[in-house]
C-alpha cells in the first residue's frame, strides 16, 4: 500500500512540474499587466480544482524558474500593505514558448486521451 502511494505521489510530482510551468505562463500571457504571487492564485483559484493542482508553495519556484529561462521578468514595487511586491511579465520569448507549448499540450492531450480514454 504504501509503495503505490509512493508511486501515485511521484506520478503526480512528475506529472505537474511540466504543467506547472505551462499554465503559469499562460496565466502571464493573458495578463493585461504584472501580476504578483497571490494575484496569479487568487486567478487560479477561480476554477476552484487550480490551487489543489498546484499548491502555493510550488507556485514560487516555478515563477524563479521561468524568469532565470528568460520567459519571464519581474520588478520589485513597494506596496502599501505589507512588504514589497514582486510583479511578474512574460517576456517576448515567454509568448513565443507558451505558444509552443500550447500545442504540444493539445497533442499530448489528444494522445493520451486516445490511448487512456477507453480505460476503466
Amino acid at each position: 500500500m504504501e509503495e503505490r502511494e509512493n508511486n501515485i505521489k511521484k506520478f503526480q510530482k512528475e506529472l505537474l512540474s511540466g504543467i506547472a510551468a505551462l499554465v503559469l505562463l499562460s496565466v502571464l500571457d493573458k495578463s493585461e499587466k504584472p501580476l504578483y504571487g497571490y494575484q496569479i492564485t487568487k486567478i487560479l483559484g477561480e476554477g476552484g480544482k487550480g490551487l489543489s493542482l498546484l499548491k502555493l508553495g510550488a507556485l514560487y519556484p516555478v515563477l524563479r524558474s521561468l524568469e532565470k529561462s528568460a520567459l519571464l521578468s519581474s520588478s520589485v514595487e513597494p506596496s502599501f500593505s505589507g512588504p514589497p511586491r514582486r510583479y511578474y511579465s512574460i517576456t517576448q520569448e515567454g509568448k513565443e514558448t507558451v505558444r509552443e507549448w500550447q500545442k504540444i499540450w493539445g497533442q499530448t492531450q489528444d494522445f493520451v486521451n486516445d490511448i487512456v480514454g477507453g480505460v476503466d
